[in-house]
């Protein structure tokens, strides 16, 4: 998944296809955070425990945590001018995520953790065609769709895991869905040796989203072009709920970021917000006819 503001060029990643195997993700009572507790002991036991044992260097590991804190100075900075404020439960998020861990080339197996914290934010490949996002485009797109402690989300194209796994530090239930096959069943053994229980990977077809998630979500973010928006999730978003969907044609300029919102009465409205530049959505999106009067 991935997102382009302006000045800032990420490229996307993959999306969702038909309901294969579910990864319930059950870990450790208490998270492992960059913040507390990780170590390059941590990280390697993670990896391995994740099927993707790898090495580095104390020195290596350390080098990539002292990039740390000028990253989240970056995202602070970045909210500020974008969006007014820096939410500080996203920012905690951030803080308590270490990004090193979701660095990974999946098609050739091969962990990529010096890429972490970079100074000049880009998205990074993953192979089969997916990427991890520029950080500054996932914290813009984190806070501009509003998350709450109580919330139960959705994210359409599940990738390295990042997204889904910063949205679990904020609220109390984390859905993602993954249409390449390989991806997705990998990406859905990271979450437990973190502890991150409140996360609930699938590969599937995000177009049909997660129906059999009792009550719908209060938050639905797609990291892939649409080229509308489907109208299943909107079914499943509650009252009051939003939902963050990039809206364009596959691989041209001119795609946005729309913004909707379901009013208590059921109503969609829709926002047009920032410019961006997504891979596009796979699966039904490709195959099926826009229907009439569709949001956005």
């Amino acid at each position: 998944m991935s997102l382009l503001l302006p000045r800032r060029t990420i490229l996307a990643g993959g999306l969702a296809a038909a309901a294969l195997p579910i990864f319930a993700i059950t870990g450790r009572a208490a998270a492992v955070t960059a913040a507390t507790g990780w170590t390059r002991k941590a990280y390697l036991d993670a990896m391995a425990v994740s099927g993707r044992p790898t090495e580095i260097s104390e020195a290596g590991f350390q080098a990539i945590q002292a990039r740390r804190p000028a990253a989240l100075k970056r995202i602070e900075s970045y909210l500020k001018e974008r969006l007014g404020s820096a939410d500080p439960a996203v920012m905690e998020a951030f803080s308590q995520l270490p990004r090193e861990y979701f660095h990974y080339m999946y098609d050739g197996k091969q962990a990529t953790p010096s890429s972490a914290y970079e100074a000049e934010p880009k998205p990074w490949a993953l192979g089969y065609g997916s990427a991890l996002s520029d950080y500054l485009g996932q914290a813009y797109m984190t806070q501009v769709a509003k998350p709450k402690p109580t919330d139960v989300t959705l994210e359409i194209g599940t990738g390295s895991g990042f997204q889904s796994s910063l949205l679990s530090r904020i609220v109390a239930k984390s859905y993602s869905i993954e249409i390449i096959e390989p991806l997705g069943k990998a990406v859905g053994k990271i979450f437990a040796p973190l502890g991150y229980d409140n996360v609930q990977t699938r590969v599937g077809d995000g177009y049909f989203g997660w129906p059999e998630v009792e009550g719908g979500f209060d938050m639905i973010i797609i990291t892939c072009a649409a080229q509308y928006a489907p109208p299943e999730l909107f079914k499943q978003l509650k009252p009051g709920g939003r939902a963050l969907i990039p809206i364009g044609q596959p691989f041209k300029r001119g795609q946005f970021l729309y913004v909707y919102t379901k009013d208590e009465a059921g109503k969609i409205h829709s926002k047009k917000d920032v410019g961006v530049f997504f891979i596009p959505m796979t699966g039904a999106m490709m195959k099926t006819p826009a229907p009439a009067a569709t949001p956005g």
